[in-house]
Parts: structure tokens; sequence; C-alpha cells
């Protein structure tokens, strides 16, 4: 079974380097609340903004020196839009707030309520089964008797790799959701009378 994903999941991040640690993280600190309190204000709800990863690294020269040149601190998070009719502004707005600290990482889509193509994948695999099953019965000269066990394995297809995006552009980013499937292979045993 096939839907159309309606959610989109952007990984971002804003990054800086700068000469000491503090500096550093200061300056993501300050673009990140920037970009946090713009999607509020665009209507996403907190709960969809969850940090993923925070980092403070010191940066080495290319000759190996072990003192440090500079830090490079990052901060990440993953936006959950679920209006994805609104994802590219929102994408474009993230960047107008990070500025050029911004790191749009990835984009994957899902479908939320995925409950009424489960339950149609379901049904037509348990059907599949139990045609196969009715063939093979005729053949031996038997009939299907009683159902002695059922097993199924979803087999959702997983999202779609996420796209890697090398720089977020001032306008809207455009977007395409595509189709995701969602099938179950069953296993179904029936006595044979």
């Amino acid at each position: 079974m096939q839907g159309t994903p309606d959610t989109l999941t952007a990984s971002v991040a804003i990054s800086f380097l700068a000469a000491d640690a503090t500096t550093a993280l200061n300056q993501t600190n300050e673009r990140m609340q920037l970009v946090n309190t713009a999607l509020v204000e665009a209507g996403i709800d907190q709960a969809d903004i969850a940090t993923t990863n925070v980092s403070l690294q010191p940066q080495y020269g290319p000759d190996g020196v072990s003192t440090p040149i500079g830090y490079e601190s990052t901060n990440s998070l993953d936006v959950t839009i679920r209006d994805i009719s609104v994802a590219g502004r929102v994408l474009a707005l993230i960047q107008s707030n990070g500025g050029n600290a911004t790191r749009i990482n990835s984009v994957s889509y899902s479908i939320d309520d995925d409950s009424q193509l489960v339950k149609d994948a379901r049904g037509r695999a348990f059907s599949d089964a139990q045609d196969r099953a009715q063939q093979y019965a005729e053949l031996s000269g038997l009939a299907l008797g009683k159902v002695i066990s059922i097993s199924e394995t979803g087999s959702g297809a997983p999202p779609p790799s996420p796209m890697p995006m090398e720089r977020a552009m001032a306008s809207a980013v455009p977007l395409s959701p595509g189709q995701q499937t969602v099938g179950f292979s069953v296993t179904v045993v029936w006595e044979l009378t």
C-alpha cells in the first residue's frame, strides 16, 4: 500500500568557528536561540524541535600542531514539520535566522498516521496467503480447514534516505514528498482436510 507522506523532519545545525571556545559556543547559542524562537513563532510546536547534538571541538592546523588554532561549536536540531506545504518556507526561515552558520544536513519524509495503510496491507497480505493456500489445497485434492497459526513481518519501507543539502536558500526550498510503501509478509498455516 502506498501513501503520501504528510510530515517532514529536517536535520539542521548551527556551527561557528572562533579563536576561543567561549566565543564559539556563545555565537552558536545566540543563533540557535534565534532559530528556535523563529520556528515557534512560525507555528512549529516546541515539542517538534529536538536537540540532537551539541559539540565543542578544538580545531588544529594542517601541520598537526598540538595547540588548537580555534574551536568549533555545533548545535544540531531535528525539526518535525507537520504541514509539509510550509516546509520549504520553514527551511528558508531556519537559514535566514541562522545565517551563514546554518547547516541543513538532511530532510526525511514520513506518514504521521499510517494505521489505515497498515490495516489495508495486512488485509491484502492475508487474502493473498489464503488464495495461494486454496490453490495448493485444490492441486493436492484437499480442502482448507481451520487456521492453525498466523505470523506477520511488517515490511513498511523505511523512510527514504535523507537528502543531503549543501546549504539553504533564501527563498522557499522546493520539496516533493513522493510516496511511501507500507507492506506485510504474512505466513498462515491452514489445516488440510
